[in-house]
């Protein structure tokens, strides 16, 4: 998949901040090209929800996100949740 979109992030939000969401953006995009470690996604998750702690905001920035990259983070989430397996992929 083409690379050249921008990760969507809010200039608001810390450098920090911004970090740690665009490592899950990153996460997701490998859980659809090569498969993660399902403990690691968790905890990277964990991090993004004290940045986008409301759900809806976080449905909002998913919807973004899978709208330029064609990846879900709800999809992955989902299995992520939902899976026994040590590695996920979609």
């Amino acid at each position: 998949m083409d690379k050249s979109y921008s990760y969507p992030i809010d200039l608001d939000w810390s450098q920090e901040e911004m970090v740690q969401v665009i490592d899950l953006w990153r996460m997701v995009e490998l859980a659809y090209e090569k498969g993660i470690n399902r403990e690691e996604f968790l905890k990277k998750y964990q991090t993004f929800k004290k940045v986008i702690p409301a759900i809806g905001e976080e449905k909002k920035w998913g919807r973004e996100f899978e709208s330029i990259s064609g990846y879900s983070l709800y999809k992955v989430v989902k299995e992520a949740k939902e899976s026994n397996y040590k590695t996920i992929k979609l």
